[in-house]
């Protein structure tokens, strides 16, 4: 009985955390910023507000990079990407 509902949890446990590994932030690096630049840029004109709060997102992020501060710069990339997502 304990062997079967351990064995459930493990196997759940499996399927639960591929899915929030997927919700982990990005890394800063230029790839990333390439990444989410052109997803901004494929934006079409009817999500003008939710492009218009990734873009500054996305300065913030840049300025961020430059100035080493890794966690602020992921942290940014990342209200990016939940801000294209909204809507």
């Amino acid at each position: 009985m304990i062997k079967t509902v351990l064995m459930t949890a493990v196997i759940a446990f499996g399927f639960i955390h591929p899915a929030a590994a997927m919700d982990t932030m990005m890394k800063c690096d230029h790839a990333s910023m390439m990444k989410v630049q052109s997803e901004m840029d494929a934006m079409n004109s009817s999500m003008k507000e939710q492009k218009t709060m990734a873009m500054k997102e996305m300065d913030m992020a840049k300025k961020s990079m430059k100035a080493h501060k890794n966690k602020d710069c992921m942290m940014h990339l990342d209200g990016a990407m939940k801000a294209m997502k909204k809507g």
